[in-house]
């Protein structure tokens, strides 16, 4: 792979802990959900950081192909669930499912958008075999 951009970002204190980016555009506390038994929800968490950044990087992806198949459509929009969840008694994995909104089209073709920006996103391909990553195109 030939790099184009590297965020930088250190972590201290885990899930209870703080992150902040080398130039310092990302500066704040995360904490660990309730669900995970934090205190409450008024936190970010790790899994609210890769929906973010998988649901961006998707939609442009699927913003990519769809200019590359010249097709018209509306205001697309990619919610992502990502869920943490126990493997086995000690281990830990993600699975992810990301609703995905293109205003316009019939399923079909929504559907093969959606496939093919699966294949571009680069987050995808990070993703691609490790965990359960689920398309459902509204």
């Amino acid at each position: 792979m030939i790099k184009i951009y590297t965020a930088v970002v250190t972590a201290t204190g885990g899930r209870n802990g703080h992150v902040q980016s080398a130039d310092k555009l990302v500066d704040f506390e995360l904490r660990s959900p309730k669900a995970l038994g934090g205190a409450n929800d008024n936190f970010l968490n790790p899994e609210l950081l890769f929906a973010a950044g998988y649901s961006g990087c998707f939609d442009n992806a699927l913003n990519r192909v769809i200019r590359e198949e010249k097709i018209k459509t509306g205001t697309t929009t990619v919610t992502a669930h990502v869920s943490l969840g126990k493997l086995d008694e000690s281990r830990f994995g993600l699975a992810v499912e990301l609703e995905i909104d293109i205003p316009g089209i019939d399923r079909a073709t929504g559907e093969m958008l959606a496939n093919k920006a699966h294949q571009i996103c680069p987050y995808s391909n990070a993703t691609r075999g490790n965990i359960e990553v689920i398309l459902t195109v509204k």
